[in-house]
């Protein structure tokens, strides 16, 4: 009785544990997902960027706050140079022009086009690199692009209103920002601890979007920010900045990178749905097909380099 209650209690806690882990998976990919959902409900009561640095300086600070709590010491000297690096490229860029795209085009066409950031990593590496990319990578970026022209074709016409072509600009180049923040973290890793550094970068970002938003006039008084504008931020922040981290967190811990890299195809598939039933955004056959053409690429694209970069380790 006892040795098999010795054996069977570790199988049952390591089995529970896999299962706690993939549920975090579960909410990650569908609560991510609605963070697109919550952005254009606020961008419709407040300016973009005013929105984007309330959520990050409240994010930011309910992080810093934790982790000073833990003892977490700060970055000293060259350690903060990937902190302030990343806080550009990663949060302020990259979510300060996709909040604000999304004042301009659907939630759904924002997700989509967010998801596409594997695509110019590959587009970099052909520009800038040396390095011999993957059939795979390849046959990935030609199919991502062959679906964002699907997409793009049921958009035509929308591309004559100067908004919507500012809100796609603003998009692509949120995507580009985050590949570029990407092929950062990979190359110039920091020996500090990047969870407290992610609070840093968002409290920095905060300030910087705070700051131009002011700067430029793009703000409207706290007291005249409606209840709705207040609901999305505040479900940005806990839901979408805390508890949705948190959850990712607990999954990396628990589930191999390969499994856990699934939230970003279904995040846009959530947003795209979502936006149609919440603000009756238009679904049609070109979304569908080009959506899921380019998560096919990405898929490629991220195969083929995790392939890459097993073979490199093996062979050191």
């Amino acid at each position: 009785m006892c040795a098999s209650t010795n054996i069977t209690t570790p199988f049952l806690k390591r089995k529970g544990t896999r299962f706690k882990a993939l549920v975090a998976l579960g909410l990650v990919c569908f609560l991510w997902g609605t963070t697109w959902i919550a952005s254009r409900q606020g961008v419709l009561y407040m300016p973009a960027l005013q929105m984007a640095g309330i959520r990050q300086l409240a994010g930011g600070f309910l992080y810093l706050l934790y982790f000073l709590w833990r003892g977490m010491r700060w970055p000293k000297g060259k350690e903060w140079i990937p902190v302030l690096v990343l806080s550009f490229l990663n949060i302020t860029f990259t979510n300060g022009l996709t909040t604000w795209a999304v004042q301009y085009i659907s939630a759904g066409l924002g997700a989509i086009i967010a998801a596409t950031f594997p695509l110019w990593i590959v587009v970099i590496h052909l520009t800038v690199s040396r390095i011999k990319l993957p059939v795979n990578a390849i046959v990935g970026l030609l199919l991502g692009f062959a679906g964002v022209c699907v997409i793009f074709y049921d958009h035509l016409a929308d591309f004559l209103n100067p908004d919507f072509r500012f809100g796609i600009l603003l998009s692509l180049g949120g995507a580009w920002s985050w590949a570029l923040g990407t092929l950062y973290t990979k190359q110039q890793a920091s020996a500090f601890n990047p969870y407290f550094s992610l609070g840093l970068q968002m409290l920095i970002s905060g300030i910087i979007l705070s700051g131009v938003a002011n700067g430029t006039g793009m703000t409207i008084p706290y007291a005249s920010i409606p209840w709705q504008a207040w609901t999305a931020l505040a479900y940005l922040v806990i839901v979408g900045s805390v508890f949705s981290f948190l959850a990712y967190l607990y999954a990396l811990q628990h589930l191999p990178t390969e499994q856990l890299s699934i939230y970003a195809y279904i995040n846009p598939i959530v947003a795209i749905l979502l936006g149609a039933l919440w603000f009756d955004e238009k679904l049609s056959i070109f979304i569908a097909i080009g959506g899921a053409v380019i998560l096919i690429g990405v898929h490629l694209i991220n195969k083929a380099f995790r392939k890459q970069e097993l073979q490199k380790d093996q062979s050191q």
